[in-house]
């Protein structure tokens, strides 16, 4: 038996949604320790998905695309990522099914072949880099001839872009708001791309330099108050800020308020997950039962605190 358990992971910011030297897309995101996906899975007669059934269509074909002829897979779901809400689960799902076959079967492929086998990753890179090592991650994106277009990693069908920077994560708590609602997916991403694209040259410029001499010696330095001040100002320009135009009131007022009582706020990818960085505990949890009360009031939905996770998937035979 193979048992998996994935990480999620936070998307913060796309970087180059212009083309002009002839990339696009790249990111930057950190991968958390939980919420999580764990399955178990034995050889069998055909594919069967048991359990909890969220993604049971994404992993059967996943499962499909690697299962050596004449071969089967019998895969348990135990614990699910919630789905379209900004957490990456549609990556990891398909990575969780097609690692159970190419570990029960001895394949030999990387997560990265893995990934472009069931299609994930063509537009960021952050939840396959997730899946393989964990931490921070920025990617660079893909040659735009190869792409030849503005979209969405479901509708993409380039490989993973290369890993320019990949770092442990400091130990700081992470408040995770969960609102009952689900973000943009399938057309309406594709939409949203084909709308705003391509973006303003200054403005990929702008969030390149915060990424690159801001967010990313924050992370190597551990210092937390420039780490929120990167993430609170790319909220405000490249791709994140078309994003907002189209965010619902609840998801501003939760961003908003997260912001004021933490070092750096924001949406990931296209929400509604909100997430916060704070480094104490005690005024963690406070926020965290603040944020609470506001999607009782308004949505529904639950809030969390986690932290990083510096390691990729758990894969084991048991």
């Amino acid at each position: 038996m193979i048992k998996i358990t994935t990480p999620s992971r936070l998307h913060i910011t796309l970087i180059d949604m212009n083309g002009e030297i002839g990339r696009v897309d790249g990111g930057a995101g950190l991968t958390l320790s939980s919420p999580n996906i764990k399955v178990t899975a034995v050889e069998a007669d055909g594919i069967k998905i048991e359990g909890l059934q969220g993604f049971a269509d994404r992993m059967r074909k996943a499962a499909e695309s690697l299962l050596p002829e004449g071969k089967g897979v019998r895969i348990h779901v135990e614990e699910l990522i919630p789905a379209h809400v900004g957490f990456g689960s549609g990556t990891q799902s398909a990575l969780a099914a097609a690692a159970a076959v190419n570990e029960l079967y001895g394949l030999g492929k990387s997560v990265r072949e893995l990934a472009f086998a069931v299609k994930r990753g063509g537009t960021s890179g952050i939840g396959v880099t997730a899946f393989e090592k964990g931490g921070f991650i920025v990617d660079g994106g893909h040659r735009f001839k190869d792409k030849g277009a503005f979209m969405p990693s479901a509708a993409s069908r380039v490989p993973p872009g290369p890993v320019l920077f990949r770092e442990d994560f400091p130990d700081w708590d992470i408040v995770i708001a969960v609102p009952n609602e689900k973000g943009m997916y399938d057309q309406q991403e594709i939409n949203v791309f084909q709308e705003f694209c391509p973006l303003p040259i200054e403005e990929v410029r702008e969030v390149a330099h915060m990424v690159l001499m801001k967010m990313m010696p924050a992370v190597i330095e551990g210092d937390i108050e420039n780490f929120g001040a990167a993430v609170n100002h790319v909220q405000t320009v490249g791709f994140n800020k078309r994003e907002s135009l189209i965010w619902p009131d609840f998801v501003k007022n939760i961003a908003s308020f997260m912001r004021s009582r933490s070092y750096g706020a924001g949406v990931s990818s296209f929400g509604p997950v909100v997430y916060a960085f704070v480094d104490n505990r005690e005024e963690g949890r406070q926020l965290q039962a603040e944020v609470q009360k506001m999607l009782d009031e308004s949505v529904g939905g639950i809030t969390m605190m986690t932290r990083a996770k510096n390691s990729g998937a758990e894969v084991s035979k048991v």
